[in-house]
């Protein structure tokens, strides 16, 4: 980690004793209950090509650093994109004067910089270090294969997403922790005629990577057959039926509708202001028998996973539901301090231009003991949910709409055709406890999830075994 040490220490106009004075002259007075500055430096870069052609290509860069300080209930955040003693100093001054604490600390003796003993992802083979030429050529690839599937593809488009972020966090209790977290993307969208029928289909991959992984040749095959598949189902789709239906999800993907109908209901911030439906629930069946829950941020290579999150606490895998009972919530510093409890390793920001709150990393059911075919030859009639699309959430009541994008009609455990224009549409507490069987074929996404909150982005995993949830309203166009 010397390396990412000296990384800042070289763009930082000042030493670490500098660091050091400006912190601790607003982190040590009794009204500060926490304070941290988060320098951030992250490179991007992006590819696209459509028709056999590269239509985009660039690199951005972006550094800056954040200064936090946590009074109570309040939070003072100022930001500065300028590396300097003298401008982390009013930035911390800002923060200070908005969280109202007094000045007048001492400076802090910090520790030698370190990295927890975690280590989720690569350091080295980053896609940021090889040459453009060979990721140009993955795209090009992509568009043979998926032209090769089949002759009823009209189009092909796919992008390449690469980004390493560096940061360092200097906390008041004097820990300095540094890490370097890669991050890769790659999506595969074709369209397919037949006749006049024209439809598209999808696939994304990706994680906290080395470049051979997305360059594999297994893996780039995969997403072209996958996306190919996706339009060619489009293609043959009827008009979905609706009503009130017993509906089976398919693993993987799918558990989106774990993170946006109940993960967020159990992150801390909305629990301890008594605006979520799981609010003081924690000791209470919230869910079938069948249903544990946990939220793991150390799964090696997920989307979602870091060594440490942005408040320099070491990531965990946290259990949420144990058969059917809350346990707990998703913690970061501040919402755990007022809650009497410890933080789980769940406080993320966008950038460092973002201050913290508590969000998930990657939030699973675990798997059963049913044989996942077992529970669609129960189905007699319903929807069986391979894909989801977008869909809308209210944290507070818990219902949500979910858009499907790839299902299929089932009549006495048999699928007879694929289904388009579908929705679900519940309660996320109603749909844990209304869940009948768990397949033991637990799988994780893909690794393109994106979660959005208070006009913030971070990247997260989702997974899920095959589910029976009886008494689900679909909607649909017949």
């Amino acid at each position: 980690m010397s390396d990412i040490s000296r990384f800042f220490e070289d763009r930082v106009e000042g030493s670490q004793e500098s660091l050091a004075t400006a912190l601790g002259q607003v982190a040590l007075p009794s009204e500060v209950d926490d304070a941290d500055l988060y320098f951030e430096h992250t490179t991007r870069e992006h590819y696209s090509l459509e028709d056999g052609l590269v239509k985009k290509a660039g690199q951005e860069v972006s550094q800056g650093v954040g200064a936090r300080i946590v009074s109570g209930e309040k939070t003072g955040f100022a930001f500065t994109e300028e590396l300097s003693p003298r401008q982390i100093a009013l930035a911390l001054e800002s923060a200070r004067r908005i969280a109202r604490g007094s000045g007048g600390g001492q400076p802090l003796a910090l520790s030698r910089p370190g990295r927890p003993g975690l280590d989720l992802y690569p350091t080295t083979d980053l896609a940021l270090d090889r040459p453009v030429p060979e990721k140009i050529e993955i795209l090009a690839t992509i568009d043979r294969l998926c032209r090769k599937e089949s002759s009823r593809v009209v189009q092909v488009m796919a992008s390449l997403a690469f980004e390493q972020k560096t940061i360092q966090i200097v906390r008041a209790d004097g820990q300095v922790v540094v890490d370097r977290i890669p991050l890769t993307r790659l999506n595969v969208s074709v369209i397919a005629q037949e006749g006049e029928n024209r439809q598209t289909g999808s696939y994304g991959w990706g994680g906290r990577t080395d470049f051979s992984a997305i360059a594999s040749p297994k893996n780039l095959a995969h997403a072209c057959r996958e996306a190919v598949r996706m339009a060619m189902v489009n293609l043959s789709a009827r008009p979905c039926p609706s009503g009130t239906m017993d509906v089976v999800l398919g693993p993987g993907w799918p558990g989106i509708l774990l993170h946006e109908a109940i993960g967020h209901g159990l992150e801390g911030d909305f629990n301890r202001k008594g605006t979520s439906a799981f609010s003081g629930r924690i000791g209470q069946r919230v869910a079938s028998p069948l249903c544990t829950i946990v939220d793991d941020g150390t799964i090696p290579g997920r989307r979602g996973s870091l060594n440490v999150d942005d408040e320099g606490t070491p990531t965990q895998r946290t259990v949420l539901i144990e058969n059917g009972i809350l346990k707990g919530y998703l913690q970061d510093r501040q919402n755990a301090r007022l809650m009497g409890t410890r933080s789980t390793g769940n406080g993320r920001r966008e950038s460092y231009a973002h201050t913290v709150m508590p969000r998930m990393t990657n939030t699973v059911m675990l798997p059963g003991e049913t044989d996942p075919a077992e529970i669609l030859a129960s189905l007699d009639r319903g929807i069986y949910a391979v894909n989801f699309g977008g869909g809308q959430v209210d944290i507070t009541s818990g219902k949500f709409v979910f858009s499907m994008s790839e299902a299929y009609y089932v009549e006495n455990g048999k699928i007879l055709h694929p289904v388009k224009g579908a929705t679900l549409i519940g309660n996320g507490p109603d749909v844990l406890t209304q869940v009948r069987m768990v397949g033991s074929d637990m799988s994780l996404d893909s690794g393109v999830g994106t979660c959005g909150k208070d006009g913030q982005s971070v990247p997260v995993g989702v997974g899920l075994p095959t589910i029976r949830v009886d008494g689900l309203t679909v909607g649909g166009t017949t």
